[in-house]
Parts: structure tokens; sequence; C-alpha cells
């Protein structure tokens, strides 16, 4: 008899031990369940049609689930514990005293002239130059008269790069009129190419670079370098006060009208238009107006180019409509805040209510900061353009039409700022899916808005390695196909 009570009771605490433990596996599983939900953007629609936002609105927050939608559509879920790191390896020396100096002409827009000086900062430091402020580019489409000094902070730029580089603000006096080594350095050069380049020095004391823009390749660099690129562009490049002031005033406002936005690169430009050559949805005298442009512009090579046929390759920046279609595809309600980063939209406020229409709540600088605000930056479009800089580099998310400089220098930023969310559109997807919209093979609802969600699953930003050339392309070709180190710092200036 007692034999039989010790048994029970050894079966008692048996049974409980199995059920505790599987209790404790049933909850992991769950916990893992919702986890790579989260993980992975759930493929099942958060909002199946605008009819029925409030109702599934409501919904929601009875279901106690609120925060999780929120997560899904406004967290960065990819940081994986990176973070930032740009200080220098052991072995790195501070910079030399140089009496040889290097001047830069940079060109392009902002974003261009941005990466191309923390580019000349790298080379000035291979070859043991003293660098002056770079020239900015005067005669671009956008024609900007601005100075180095109006766009960025110089003397922050100076003080944080003089353990790494000499900077000076100008040539001292005794060499502007000596005779100069004028060099177009080669794109996407190495090592090896600039330490040869030092030759120069030989007969020079002052090497003039006529462009600043991708000068240096991505890959293959030593960490000391790459890093350097990270101090530059991140740290050093601060904008100037007035600059900085603004954006993050708008930042600000943004945050207090919302609390969460959308920054929006609608690069549905003028010039983007004629340089690309789309013309989808224009009339016919929108298309002439850019073909004249695309024609008449001396630096643009390629003349003659087939709408349709961009348009299919996914070259063409999406339009207001399409955006739209897009963002209310990814699951964000009408009510969302959508900041409009981009010059001026071509075709005006009637082709921006394309996207309006979808989505009342659509500012730009120019809604948010009152005409005395912005009085200081009228007629500089660089400026501008960096205001535009800070708010989409603040954004909860960040969204480009068309993957130019700016698109991926933002993304690139924002990796580096622990990976913020960036969702970049499969535009050559994406135009499948418009066209059967456009002949009624597919509406708007549940099923468009999975097929969207899959196709950008893994378009948001994730930490990745960056991506080599396509297969096939052999030689120096390569490298012009190559990810821009800028628009992926990882793994050299994102750390585990």
């Amino acid at each position: 008899m007692r034999n039989s009570r010790v048994s029970s009771r050894k079966t008692s605490r048996i049974t409980r031990t199995l059920y505790i433990i599987l209790l404790f596996a049933i909850s992991i599983f769950i916990f893992l369940f919702y986890t790579k939900d989260l993980l992975e953007n759930e493929q099942n629609p958060l909002f199946s049609d605008t009819s029925h936002l409030h109702h599934q609105s409501q919904q929601i927050r009875s279901s106690g689930s609120v925060q999780f939608v929120d997560q899904q559509l406004w967290a960065s879920t990819f940081s994986r514990r990176v973070h930032p790191c740009v200080n220098p390896t052991a072995k790195y020396k501070a910079a030399q005293e140089s009496n040889r100096y290097m001047t830069v002409k940079c060109n392009g827009g902002l974003n261009q002239m941005r990466t191309g000086i923390a580019d000349m900062v790298a080379v000035a430091r291979i070859m043991n130059a003293t660098l002056v402020i770079p020239h900015l580019d005067k005669r671009s489409f956008w024609q900007d008269s601005s100075v180095f000094g109006d766009i960025f902070d110089e003397d922050h730029f100076i003080r944080s790069l003089q353990r790494d580089v000499r900077i000076v603000k100008e040539l001292p006096r005794q060499l502007e009129s000596v005779p100069r080594a004028r060099k177009h350095f080669g794109s996407w050069s190495g090592m090896s190419y600039y330490e040869n380049m030092t030759q120069l020095w030989r007969e020079h004391q002052v090497i003039h670079v006529a462009k600043s823009d991708s000068r240096l390749a991505n890959n293959d660099l030593p960490l000391d370098i790459q890093r350097l690129r990270c101090r530059a562009l991140y740290h050093a490049l601060r904008f100037s006060p007035p600059i900085e002031v603004l954006g993050k005033r708008l930042v600000e406002r943004l945050r207090l009208r919302g609390g969460h936005y959308i920054a929006l690169h609608l690069r549905y430009e003028k010039d983007m238009l004629a340089f690309t050559g789309c013309t989808y949805g224009l009339s016919d005298a929108e298309s002439e107006e850019l073909r004249i442009m695309r024609e008449s512009t001396h630096h643009w090579k390629i003349k003659k180019i087939n709408s349709t046929e961009q348009r299919n390759a996914g070259l063409c920046p999406l339009t207001p409509r399409e955006v739209g279609i897009f963002i209310k595809a990814l699951g964000y309600p009408a009510s969302t805040l959508i900041y409009i980063a981009a010059g001026k939209i071509y075709g005006g406020a009637g082709r921006l209510s394309e996207l309006t229409l979808q989505f009342p709540n659509v500012v730009s600088k120019e809604t948010l900061a009152t005409k005395a605000e912005l009085e200081a930056f009228s007629h500089h479009a660089s400026q501008n353009a960096a205001i535009d800089y800070i708010i989409s580099v603040e954004s909860n998310v960040f969204i480009p039409s068309h993957s130019g400089n700016m698109a991926r220098a933002v993304e690139g930023h924002r990796r580096f700022l622990e990976h913020k969310k960036t969702i970049t559109p499969d535009r050559q997807g994406l135009i499948e899916v418009f066209n059967k919209l456009d002949s009624g093979q597919l509406v708007e609802g549940p099923t468009l808005t999975n097929i969207v969600k899959r196709m950008h699953r893994n378009r948001r930003g994730a930490s990745r390695k960056r991506n080599g050339p396509p297969l096939g392309i052999k030689s120096r070709a390569r490298f012009r196909y190559e990810e821009s180190f800028y628009q992926n710092p990882y793994p050299e200036c994102i750390c585990n």
C-alpha cells in the first residue's frame, strides 16, 4: 500500500512536470510564430480596401493589436544589433604636415558633390596632400551659386578631419599663380592608381582635380580608407547652421502633426523625365517639351529613347498615381502623413493630385515652413535639397520613386544609422502590376496588397553585404555596376 502511494506521488510529479514543459513549449512556439511574422512582414493584407479602413481600425483596437500593426508599418525591424563603426584601426596614423596641395572642382547636384567631397578627402589622405576647400558646381541643371560655406559648416569640416587630412580654406597666395597639374582622375580607381599619381608631386606642388564624382572604387580599399570616407560624409560634412536649424524645425513640425511620417523622394521632375525619356501618362505637348530639352542638353549623351521600353525595364520614376497605389498596397492608411522631398513636380498640382486623391495628408517644405523661413534659400536648389535630405534621413520611412543620387545617399545614411526603414520600389516588377490594373486584369484590394508586400519583403533596408557587379560584366566596366559604397557602407562602417 505504501509503495502504491509513493508510486502515485511520483506519477503525479512526472505528470505535472510534463504538463509544465508542454505549456512552456507552446509558449515558445507562439512567441516564435509572431516574431517571424514581425520580421518577415506577414503577407496577409493589413487593409483590404480603403472603404474598410475605419471598420478594420476599430477591429484592430478592440483586439489590442494596434501596436503590432504600427510596428509592421513604421518600425525598423532589421537592425539586428548593428551600429555605426567609423573609428580608425590601431595602426592608423595622424595626418602629417604637407606642402603639397590639392584643389577640387566638384560636379553634379548636392549629393553627387557630397559623396565626391568625401572621396577627395580619402584621395588627399592617400596622396598625402593638403586639401583646399572644394569649389562647388555652379553650372549643373540647377545652376546654384552657393559656395561651400553656404551649404556646409566649413569650420566643422576642417576641425572634424584634422587628424586625417590637413584642410585649408584657400590656396596659399604664393601658390595661386604656379603651374598646376590639371588631372581628371579615373573613375572608380583604387589604391595603386592613386599611389602612382603621387609621381605628379615631382614636378608640381599643386594638383587640380577637374571632377570629384565616382573617383574612388567602391570595394577593395583598406579598412581605414573606407572608414575615413564615412567619417567625412556622415560626421564632417554637416550642413551649415541655417540649413540644420530649419531642417530640424520642420522635422519637429512633422512629428507634431502625425507622430510618424513617410519621406517620399518623388523624382517626377522635368529634368529627370527628360533625361530618362519617360513620357508615360503625359500629353503630346509635354512629351515634345521633354524631347527638346533632352536633345538640347549637350552633356546628355543619349538623345533617342523609346519611352515604353524604358518604362517596362523599370528605368522610369514612378508617377504620382503609381506611388499612391504602391503606398496604399503596402498597408498605409489614407491618413498617412507624407512629406514630398523633391523639386517642382512636372505638371504641377494637377499631376500631384493623382497622389493626394489617395493620400490627402501630403506636405512639402513650402507648406510646412513660412515664406520668411524659406526666403534665404530661394533660388538655391542645393540648399533646398539639403533641407529635404535632413527631413528624409530623419523620417520613419523613406521611399524613393527612382534610384538617383539622393535616393542612394539617403538609403546609405539610414543604413548607417542602424538601418532605418527604407522601402525601395521594385519598379520593373511594379510596372507589370500597374499594367494589369490598367487593363482590368487586377483590381486594388487584398490580392494586390499581397503581391506588392511579397514583392518588397526583402527591399526594406535590411542588413546585408554590399552587392558586387552583375554576372558576365568584366574588366573595368564592372566597377560602374557595383553597388555604391555610399548606398550601403556595410560591412566597413557598420559593425555587429
